[in-house]
């Protein structure tokens, strides 16, 4: 595993980690909690999808030539997460607390799918086009600082 999508392999987790602990907060109706730790987990979720989006992937479709293939996939269910967060927005504004659990489980299930396809398949390819380009890395760091 490389520098460049270590980092990224990395910042899963720690989104990961955000995202159970503002389920949590909600399943318990802690609204305050569930406010602030589902906000900073949005926040990391799209510096996430930035990252990708205008660093990594078009780095990767230049230097490899793939252009409509796994990075399209990608970008595809970025959108789909994104509606899901905001549905997990107005339920949160709602409190409503089975909307939020419901958009949530959802979620849940779609980032460990998707983080899975790009962990195994897509880092892998960037890995091999891309090789330990430090700029990108840096760059690539740089976004997952919020």
């Amino acid at each position: 595993m490389s520098g460049i999508t270590s980092a990224l392999q990395h910042h899963h987790k720690l989104c990961d980690e955000d995202f159970a602990d503002a389920e949590d907060a909600a399943n318990k109706g802690d609204w305050t909690a569930c406010a602030e730790t589902y906000g900073k987990f949005r926040t990391e979720m799209l510096a996430h999808f930035s990252v990708e989006e205008e660093v990594l992937f078009p780095a990767f479709e230049q230097r490899s030539g793939m252009v409509g293939g796994p990075t399209q996939v990608m970008r595809s269910e970025h959108v789909q997460m994104r509606d899901l967060l905001r549905q997990m927005d107005e339920a949160l504004a709602q409190k409503n607390a089975d909307g939020f659990g419901g958009a949530a489980e959802t979620l849940l299930i779609m980032m460990q799918q998707h983080n899975m396809k790009e962990e195994n398949i897509l880092y892998p390819m960037c890995d091999q086009a891309l090789g330990q380009d430090g700029e990108l890395q840096s760059r690539i760091a740089a976004g997952l600082s919020v």
